[in-house]
C-alpha cells in the first residue's frame, strides 16, 4: 500500500488547502480515518477542512473563476484533455485505490477510472459545442439569439460508492463550461479524493492554470452544510441518500440557488414470458450483486410473470450459489465487502423486517463470518411490492422477487415506488418493450430493454425522477445545468419599435 500511495503522490505531508487537506500532521487537527473494508485495517488519516480553510478555498475558487471563464472554451477543453491523459497514466493504481478504500472489485475500480477518462474525452468535444439558438424577431431589423455563460464556482458533493467517477461527471463538464469546482467527497473514501486532486493538480501546474479551478475539501456533514448554505456557490451537485438530498435541496432553495440531485434508486427489472432468460439472469445477477448492491442503479426488485417465476427463482438460486465472495483485489472475486459494519446491520435489519411483513428469504443474506471485513452473502427474497421495506432502498445486495400476471400490472408494480432512477424490461416482444418505453410505461429517468439497470454510459444524461431528485449529469445536454442562459436582442435599425406593437411616444 505504501508503494501505491507513493505512485499517486499521497506520501507527501502537505496540509495546504489549495488542493484540499492531506495526510495528518501532528498539529492537533480533526481527522478522518480511512479504513479499507477488505479487512478493516487503517489506510491513513486525513485532516478535516476547518471553516477558515474552507473560506480560503472558496475565495480562491471565486478568484480563479474570473480568469478561467475568460479562457476560450476549446482551451479549457485542452486542459481537460490533458487530465484525461494523466488519468490514463494512473488508471491502474487509482483503480486499485478505489477497490481498496471502497471495496468494489478490482475490475469495477478500473471501470470507474475509465468512466473518468471517458467523460474527459466527451467534455473535450463538448467544449466546442456550447451552442445557443437564433430566433426571428417580430420587429424589423432586429436579431435575437441566446448564449450560454459560465455560472460560477460549483460545489460537488459525492458519495462513497463511486468515489471518483461521479465527481468527474460533474467537474469535467463544469470546467469546459467555464466554472470552477469545489469537491467534497465522502468521508468514507477520503484518500480517493486526495489522489484525484493530486493527479488533476499536476496538469494545472504544468499549464499555469490558477490553483482554484479544481479544489478539494474534506470532512463530513458540517462541511457539506457550509457548501449548501454558501451563496458564493450558485450550483450544488449532490449525490447520496434521499434524506440527504432533501436537506441539500431545502438549504440551496432557501438561498435561491440551483441543485443537481442524484439520490436513491429502487430499480426494477420486469421479466416477461417472452424474455431470453439466459440474458436476463446474467443481467439480474450483475445488477443485483455488482458493487455488493451499493450502486444507485443496483437492481432491487425483480418483477416476474407467474408462468416463469418458479423457474427463474430456482435458476437465480443456483447462480447465487456460485458467486465468489472475498477480497475485491483477488482475481475471480465477484462480490467484495460492504462499506462498513453499519451497512451490514442495515441489511440484516431489512431482512428481519421483510420476513416480519410476510416475505421469505429464498437464499443468502447472512454475514460471512470467516472473512475479515463486512462481507455478506447476497440475498434473494420473495416479497410483495407494497411492503414498506420493499418501498425503501436498502443499500445492500438484497433482491426482492415479485410476481405479476399481466403487463399492465407489472408496470404498475414497477412504478409503484417513490424513487425513479433506472429500469429495465426483458422481452423479445416488441409490443411489450415499446409499451414499457411509452408514456404509460416506465416512469424512471433511465429505461432499458434487454439490458440491466446498471452500467450507464457517459454519453446519455444520467439521473432520475420523483424522489431520485430530477437532476441530470454526464452526457447529452446535461452541460446546460452548469451554465446560465441569456437571451440577446440586437437592433440594427434607425428606429425603436417595441414588441407586441406597443406605441410609446416621449
Amino acid at each position: 500500500m505504501k508503494e501505491l500511495f507513493q505512485t499517486l503522490g499521497l506520501h507527501d505531508h502537505n496540509p495546504g488547502t489549495s488542493t484540499g487537506t492531506d495526510f495528518l500532521q501532528d498539529d492537533g487537527a480533526e481527522v478522518l480515518t480511512s479504513r479499507t473494508p477488505i479487512d478493516r485495517s487503517v489506510l491513513g488519516q486525513v485532516r478535516v477542512t476547518t471553516r477558515a480553510e474552507y473560506d480560503q478555498v472558496v475565495e480562491r475558487s471565486v478568484e480563479a473563476f474570473r480568469e478561467w471563464r475568460m479562457m476560450p472554451a476549446p482551451e479549457r477543453g485542452e486542459i481537460v484533455r490533458q487530465i484525461g491523459l494523466e488519468l490514463r497514466e494512473y488508471k491502474e493504481p487509482l483503480g486499485r485505490l478505489v477497490s481498496t478504500e471502497m471495496g468494489k472489485i478490482y475490475q469495477e475500480g478500473l471501470g470507474e477510472v475509465q468512466e473518468m477518462i471517458d467523460i474527459c474525452d466527451f467534455a473535450v468535444g463538448q467544449s466546442r459545442m456550447l451552442y445557443g439558438k437564433t430566433m426571428h424577431s417580430e420587429r424589423p431589423k432586429h436579431r435575437m439569439y441566446e448564449q450560454w455563460h459560465p455560472l460560477g464556482p460549483v460545489g460537488v458533493i459525492s458519495a462513497f460508492n463511486f468515489p471518483v467517477a461521479v465527481y468527474a461527471w460533474n467537474a469535467m463538464i463544469a470546467a469546459i463550461c467555464g466554472d470552477t469546482v469545489i469537491w467534497k467527497g465522502s468521508e468514507k473514501t477520503p484518500l480517493c479524493g486526495i489522489a484525484v486532486q493530486r493527479i488533476v493538480g499536476r496538469v494545472l501546474e504544468r499549464n499555469g492554470v490558477p490553483e482554484g479551478v479544481f479544489s478539494l475539501v474534506t470532512g463530513g456533514r458540517d462541511v457539506g452544510q457550509w457548501m449548501t448554505e454558501d451563496d458564493r456557490l450558485p450550483l450544488i451537485s449532490a449525490t447520496g441518500s434521499i434524506p440527504m438530498g432533501r436537506a441539500v435541496g431545502q438549504a440551496v432553495a432557501a438561498r435561491l440557488g440551483r441543485t443537481i440531485l442524484e439520490l436513491g434508486g429502487n430499480n426494477a427489472i420486469i421479466i416477461t414470458p417472452e424474455a431470453d432468460l439466459e440474458m436476463a439472469i446474467r443481467a439480474v445477477v450483475f445488477g443485483a450483486v455488482g458493487t455488493a448492491g451499493q450502486r444507485c442503479t443496483s437492481t432491487r426488485r425483480l418483477i416476474v410473470h407467474d408462468d416463469i417465476f418458479d423457474e427463474l427463482r430456482d435458476r437465480l438460486v443456483r447462480a447465487y450459489e456460485g458467486i465468489r465472495i472475498g477480497s475485491p483485489l483477488d482475481e475471480g472475486t465477484l462480490v467484495g465487502p460492504l462499506i462498513d459494519d453499519d451497512a451490514v446491520e442495515a441489511m440484516q435489519a431489512a431482512l428481519r423486517t421483510v420476513v416480519e411483513a410476510g416475505g421469505t428469504v429464498v437464499y443468502g443474506g447472512e454475514p460471512v463470518e470467516d472473512l475479515p471485513g463486512p462481507y455478506v452473502r447476497p440475498a434473494l427474497v420473495e416479497a410483495e411490492n407494497h411492503y414498506e421495506i420493499v418501498q425503501d432502498e436498502t443499500f445492500a445486495p438484497i433482491l426482492y422477487l415479485i410476481r405479476y400476471r399481466d403487463l399492465d400490472e407489472a408496470i404498475a408494480l414497477h412504478n409503484g415506488v417513490r424513487q425513479g432512477l433506472s429500469s429495465s424490461i426483458f422481452s423479445l416482444n416488441m409490443r411489450e418493450t415499446e409499451t414499457f418505453l411509452s408514456h404509460r410505461g416506465s416512469d424512471c429517468g433511465i429505461a432499458n430493454v434487454n439490458i440491466g439497470t446498471s452500467g450507464a454510459e457517459i454519453g446519455g444524461a444520467f439521473g432520475g425522477e420523483k424522489e431520485t431528485g430530477g437532476g441530470r449529469e454526464s452526457g447529452s445536454d446535461a452541460w446546460k445545468a452548469y451554465m446560465r442562459r441569456q437571451t440577446n436582442t440586437l437592433n440594427w435599425s434607425d428606429a425603436l419599435p417595441l414588441a407586441q406593437g406597443i406605441e410609446f411616444d416621449v
